[in-house]
């Protein structure tokens, strides 16, 4: 399943370039150097993957039993799942796609009962017996792979169902700051459609411009069953799947238009490591993508000589790769001297408040090559965090940060809520 590529433009504030030079007081000849900025992140679609089960030997989940899960999801995210009608050839619960609805309209989660949005659904793979304790596995399989449909009252032998929701309850609880927790209970006991649940798995996918990157992760309806859910339908291994879903989860972020300073000194004219944000616009970058506000401060500080805001030329931001496309760039020429300094900064997208930059005392210059080892990703401390990409108060996410003060710092990786590809496999910075 491929996802397309979005113009995630609008999840920052239009963003204009800048590029609004000091003139050297002295008249010094410089040289010419063209700084590159790059998204070089092979971005996935799904940002959580995971599996559950039952507590017994074998793990399934028996009548009147129950297990649980907690994710991180932020608005416009759904969560989806698959489990199998243990007592069945190929039958599997799973909610319609995109999955189970999380917030309300207005950004409030949803809790409780929300048993209404599973599904039963016929793998297509195998001649439907009876269900019951005497299905014999793997039965018959069909003379030629049917597609994907949902079961509403009988399947296409004539076996009749209950609806999901009278075999399945969905209880959502939120525990905070997006993390949510769903019980699953079986309350098939004593029905015409007693079942065991086998152990299954989960996903929630990136969203982007308001759309889901991969809308129908685990099934398609209407299509032929894929990527190990037969596993999952005709004998309740979840293991191939998983590995699937697991190939397409990890992270995807855009990079905000990017501020680069050329300045003459002795540290990074903006930012420190261990002091809190100074409120010249920094705060802006690191929250929403918006470099303006620094930019104009920078300019009348001592020692700065250029300041420049880098935008894509096609989508504001740098989108990372997807499906094998390249990511977003931006250049600038320089005109520098012996004893400049290059510092950048620029936002982690799908987050609260980290930004790449450099620090201390930043670029040489007059230095050429691949410069990315001399990039960090920091936390500004001013928004408290979520997990990236799934987070009800991040900015690009539609959401409103909440505020926090806290001194600046690297962001450790693995962190306590994901680990990270190595910083030089998100951003790549060189000069030339």
């Amino acid at each position: 399943m491929k996802y397309n590529l979005l113009k995630t433009c609008t999840l920052f504030a239009a963003v204009g370039l800048l590029a609004s030079c000091k003139k050297d007081k002295d008249h010094t000849p410089g040289q010419s150097q063209t700084i590159t900025i790059e998204n070089v992140l092979n971005s996935k679609p799904l940002v959580e993957t995971g599996t559950f089960q039952g507590k017994g030997a074998p793990p399934v989940i028996l009548p009147g039993q129950s297990t649980s899960f907690t994710f991180s999801a932020a608005k416009n995210q759904r969560l989806t799942f698959a489990t199998m009608y243990g007592w069945s050839n190929d039958l599997f619960f799973a909610p319609a796609n995109p999955g189970i609805k999380l917030y309300n309209d207005d950004g409030s989660p949803i809790t409780g009962d929300v048993s209404a949005q599973i599904k039963l659904w016929d793998n297509g793979t195998r001649i439907n017996q009876v269900p019951g304790s005497a299905v014999v596995h793997p039965g018959t399989a069909e003379s030629s792979v049917k597609n994907i449909k949902e079961v509403n009252g009988t399947d296409d032998y004539g076996n009749t169902y209950l609806p999901a929701s009278q075999l399945m309850q969905l209880s959502l609880a939120y525990d905070g700051n997006s993390v949510f927790t769903l019980t699953i209970t079986n309350k098939s006991g004593g029905t015409a459609n007693e079942t065991p649940f086998s152990p299954g798995v989960w996903t929630i996918s990136y969203v982007a411009g308001g759309n889901q990157l991969l809308p129908e992760a685990i099934y398609s309806a209407g299509k032929p069953t894929a990527n190990g859910l037969t596993n999952i339908a005709e004998a309740g291994d979840n293991s191939v799947l998983n590995t699937y879903l697991m190939s397409k989860t990890g992270i995807f972020t855009p990079l905000s238009p990017v501020l680069v300073v050329v300045y003459n000194g002795m540290e990074n004219p903006f930012f420190k490591t261990g002091e809190n944000d100074r409120g010249e616009g920094l705060k802006d970058l690191a929250q929403k993508g918006n470099a303006d506000i620094l930019a104009a401060a920078l300019k009348s500080k001592s020692g700065v000589k250029a300041v420049y805001v880098l935008k894509d030329a096609k989508n504001t931001v740098l989108l990372p790769r997807i499906d094998g496309a390249d990511g977003g760039k931006v250049s600038q020429m320089l005109t520098v001297m012996e004893g400049d300094r290059i510092a950048i900064a620029t936002m982690y997208g799908f987050s609260n408040d980290w930004f790449f930059a450099t620090s201390g005392n930043d670029l040489d210059a007059t230095q050429k090559g691949d410069l990315s080892s001399s990039v960090g990703l920091y936390d500004n401390g001013t928004a408290v965090n979520q997990f990236p990409g799934a987070g009800i108060t991040q900015f690009n996410l539609a959401g409103t940060p909440l505020n926090e003060s806290k001194p600046i710092q690297m962001v450790p990786n693995p962190n306590a809520l994901t680990t990270l590809p190595a910083i030089n496999n998100i951003i790549k910075v060189s000069i030339q």
